[in-house]
């Protein structure tokens, strides 16, 4: 057993312990309070004058797949070859030993969600998993989290490019909408062939990648910028009744009350750097707190490789500096990214029963100068 002790914890579920006690046991926490009697054999790290946070995590990013340094050959998070790839799954394109992951972890990113790129309409699925390992199929702790899909400028330009539909936003829209209702009829006769087998449908690899969309297994995780996309990926949700994240959602600061009306949840950025294209004229880090109090449930994304994953804190920290309040910026990188992505039976929070996943700062990860003491992922110390 393991106690960090004399830390402020910052739970995220609940009120901030001024000095607290976190016990740890096979790689889960087992009790966080400030009045903890130590069972006589736990080993003690007194971490007086330290902070203790949940792990941070990141509900939208292509670490891993789109490598760093290498160029092509390290280059998996577009199959651009085909608008809809519902079948391709980011755990076979995912470099584990690639730097970026190193980066990612000793910042304090514990967990994230990584998949395809937005080149296509529908792109693939995405998985959630943990920063440290050499072997993706021991990192994963969910897979599927998501089906990628990809409104705006991105699709109609790659394949108008190649003079293939789309080359409009109707040609996106109206693709993404057949592949549903494909599925969705799929999904019928595969229901009739259970009292009748002489009606089971041949085996379609891409329909049956979708099977968990339609079912509300998982979500779409629409790359949607332009308020106008964000209404069309909002309109086809509500038309097949299925489930949907808005990802980037840069004009959200446009239209925060539609947006919370709909109930759907924002993950928002990356905020920082060039406005690269027209999409992005709106790209502000005032967007994730202009939505959070219009009461729309924020995650903040780094979008790495575009931003590195390890600037996630910082993005967070930025946020606040534009407005956003302290507790929704931690829970948009925590709690709120997790529930999204539907791993918050296992981390976001310093919560009993959940993966020991813990990063200790000197000062506040918020801050610039601010660094890692110690950096616990499943109760292991992973900062070298």
């Amino acid at each position: 057993m393991l106690a960090i002790t004399n830390c402020k914890i910052y739970p995220v579920d609940r009120e901030v312990i001024g000095k607290g006690t976190i016990l740890i046991e096979d790689g889960r926490i087992v009790d966080v309070r400030s009045d903890i009697t130590i069972p006589p054999n736990a080993q003690v790290i007194d971490a007086s004058g330290k902070l203790a946070f949940p792990g941070f995590i990141d509900a939208h990013s292509h670490l891993g797949l789109n490598e760093s340094c290498i160029g092509f050959e390290g280059s998996d998070v577009n199959e651009s070859t085909d608008p809809v790839t519902p079948n391709m799954r980011a755990i076979d394109g995912f470099n584990p030993l690639d730097v970026t992951v190193k980066e990612a972890r000793e910042s304090g990113v514990t967990s994230c969600a990584v998949g395809p790129g937005s080149a296509n309409v529908v792109g693939g699925t995405f998985m959630a998993v943990k920063t440290f390992g050499t072997r993706v199929d021991n990192m994963v702790i969910k897979d599927p989290v998501a089906m990628k899909v990809a409104f705006g400028e991105n699709p109609k330009r790659v394949y108008s490019n190649k003079g293939k539909t789309p080359s409009t936003r109707m040609g996106t829209a109206a693709i993404l909408r057949e592949i549903l209702a494909k599925t969705m009829r799929y999904n019928e006769q595969l229901e009739a062939a259970a009292e009748d087998p002489s009606k089971k449908p041949g085996y379609d690899a891409k329909l049956e990648a979708m099977l968990p969309v339609i079912k509300g297994e998982i979500p779409l995780k629409a790359h949607a910028h332009r308020s106008d996309d964000i209404f069309t990926a909002i309109r086809i949700a509500k038309e097949f009744n299925i489930r949907i994240t808005l990802d980037h959602c840069t004009d959200g600061v446009l239209i925060a009350e539609e947006i919370a009306k709909e109930g759907f949840p924002a993950i928002v950025g990356p905020s920082f750097g060039h406005r690269s294209k027209f999409e992005l004229t709106n790209k502000s880090f005032v967007t994730p707190g202009v939505l959070a109090k219009a009461g729309v449930k924020v995650a903040i994304t780094t979008d790495s490789p575009v931003t590195p994953l390890h600037s996630l804190p910082l993005m967070a920290g930025m946020a606040v500096s534009a407005g956003m309040e302290h507790d929704d910026a931690l829970r948009a990188i925590t709690l709120n990214p997790a529930e999204i992505i539907g791993i918050d039976s296992r981390v976001g929070s310093i919560t009993p029963g959940k993966d020991a996943d813990i990063v200790i700062f000197q000062g506040h990860p918020f801050e610039i100068s601010s660094k890692p003491w110690m950096i616990l992922i499943d109760g292991i110390n992973v900062l070298e």
